[in-house]
């Protein structure tokens, strides 16, 4: 493909401010640093020694641990802009980066937003304004409603019309908040109540719409990129079905089911959600597909995708290069012909929770960090051995990668790449990935947004002794290294109050309650 090019009236940022934290914030200032941009970062009290802080240029403290004290903080965020010289800000995914207030702000300040315009966001931003959008736009939507409901009686209505069972969903919602799925007549009126208490208390708006529920349907998205000057491409699809309470869990570029034919006409249908939005920059658009391979229009995210990983390993495309390149004012380099799609991609989400206590969160001091590489692997992390993870963000803590030729061989490299990740001190999600992988549904790529609950009631199977022999194996290798060093020092010196025999002792038993699970 070709290189951008710069063009004549533009220059490229010299510094970049990155309104985030975590994992993302770690990825924008490596693709900041990769093209000789300084990047800047933020932080809150709890995260004076994140990650993030300390792979950026400056960093800069913007206020307490609440994230409405700090990074929704629109006016304190300007100000770093301002003291930094920064002349453009990456928002990254969530907190302010689909928010068109904050986008205005920074055009009213003279820095540049990295993403769509607000008026893009507007149009997009409220899913009943984007379903009206969309139906003038001629694009295939879910049956249901266009306009908040008005009442329980409207709601029976439009229920009875199109058929049980339905689903409520907040205007303005995201991540499964106020959706509720209601599979007959007398339990619509509690369900909207619900749903209505629920997004207003969540998004500060307590519109809500119905549309046809339809039953564990694949969950499929299109990445597009459209700049400045009128071009507009997409990117390929991603298979995203396997959720847990409506959030994507394990992620993955191309879908099993999607050949060339419906690739194209997802793409084509993508591409005019885009357009009639007047988009610009990196976005995402959302599809459900029902059994027939019949796709909709769901919704569109006018941000980087936290799966974006997936597509740049099958395109060979640096999104995050490609968005700041685009908000800079430069052209695409390459048009839709030019995209091609190879290879394999699958991501899982390390989160710090625990699948034996409902997944609930599992902050705390990361004690040991031991992390996979190898053929195929790509990590995108937040964290690292010593930090405390905190209790007031969302639990993610990285994103592991796998790719391959094909699906088998990113399955296979993926797998290997799980048994070699640990990480001491807090609970993580990882054995839930182990036993998604070795699923022989998943496998087959029998998939829909119900698979993971299915999985997860069925019995476990039983404990793989080659996962045991593994984990020994890891116990084995550091005790291997670390052994000679204590017996060649005699008493082990202490470290923060602990001695080396009381860590080594630690290690031993949770590789031991590791390999008991």
């Amino acid at each position: 493909m070709r290189r951008f090019v710069s063009l004549p009236s533009k220059e490229m940022f010299k510094k970049i401010l990155i309104a985030n934290r975590g994992e993302i914030a770690v990825r924008v200032i490596r693709g900041c640093h990769e093209m000789g941009i300084a990047a800047v970062a933020v932080y809150s009290d709890v995260d004076r020694a994140a990650l993030h802080v300390r792979k950026s240029d400056e960093a800069y403290p913007i206020g307490a641990a609440a994230a409405r004290e700090s990074y929704l903080d629109i006016a304190k965020i300007l100000d770093v802009a301002a003291r930094s010289g920064a002349d453009a800000i990456h928002p990254g995914y969530g907190f302010l980066s689909e928010n068109a207030k904050f986008a205005r702000a920074c055009a009213e300040a003279g820095v540049k937003f990295i993403g769509p315009t607000a008026a893009a966001m507007d149009a997009m931003g409220s899913k009943t304004q984007a379903r009206q959008a969309m139906e003038r736009a001629g694009v295939p939507i879910v049956p249901g409603t266009s306009r908040g409901l008005e009442s329980f009686a409207q709601a029976e209505q439009v229920a009875a019309r199109i058929g049980y069972p339905v689903m409520l969903k907040a205007a303005a919602g995201g991540g499964g908040k106020g959706m509720r799925l209601v599979h007959a007549q007398e339990e619509l009126k509690s369900a909207l109540e619900g749903a209505r208490s629920e997004a207003e208390r969540s998004f500060g708006d307590g519109e809500v719409y119905i549309e046809k529920a339809i039953l564990n349907p694949r969950h499929i998205e299109m990445q597009i990129l459209a700049d400045e000057h009128g071009n507009t491409v997409y990117l390929g699809e991603r298979e995203c079905s396997i959720q847990r309470r409506h959030q994507k869990v394990v992620e993955e570029a191309p879908s099993p089911i999607v050949d060339a034919d419906m690739r194209r006409r997802m793409g084509e249908v993508a591409v005019r959600v885009a357009q009639a939005a007047g988009y610009t920059n990196a976005g995402t658009v959302e599809f459900l597909v029902d059994e027939k391979k019949t796709f909709y229009f769901l919704e569109m995210n006018t941000r980087l995708q936290v799966e974006h990983p997936v597509t740049e390993l099958v395109t060979g495309l640096d999104l995050v290069h490609l968005q700041i390149h685009i908000a800079a004012g430069e052209r695409l380099p390459f048009t839709q012909e030019d995209v091609q799609i190879r290879g394999h991609a699958i991501e899982c989400r390390i989160y710090a929770e625990d699948p034996d206590n409902n997944y609930f969160p599992s902050p705390g001091k990361i004690t040991l960090l031991l992390e996979p590489s190898g053929p195929g692997i790509r990590r995108d992390s937040g964290m690292y051995e010593g930090w405390t993870v905190p209790m007031d963000y969302d639990p993610l803590l990285a994103k592991l990668i796998g790719y391959g030729s094909d699906r088998d061989q990113a399955i296979g490299r993926l797998t290997r790449a799980l048994s070699e990740y640990f990480v001491g001190g807090i609970k993580t999600n990882i054995s839930l990935f182990r036993r998604i992988l070795s699923d022989q549904d998943f496998r087959a790529a029998k998939l829909d947004t119900g698979f993971l609950d299915r999985m997860l009631k069925r019995k476990e199977e039983p404990h793989d002794a080659k996962g045991d022999a593994e984990v020994a194996a890891i116990a084995a290798g550091m005790f291997n290294v670390l052994g000679p060093i204590a017996a060649e020092s005699g008493a082990p010196p202490a470290v923060n109050g602990t001695s080396k025999t009381d860590s080594f002792s630690n290690w031993r038993a949770t590789s031991r309650r590791e390999a008991m699970r």
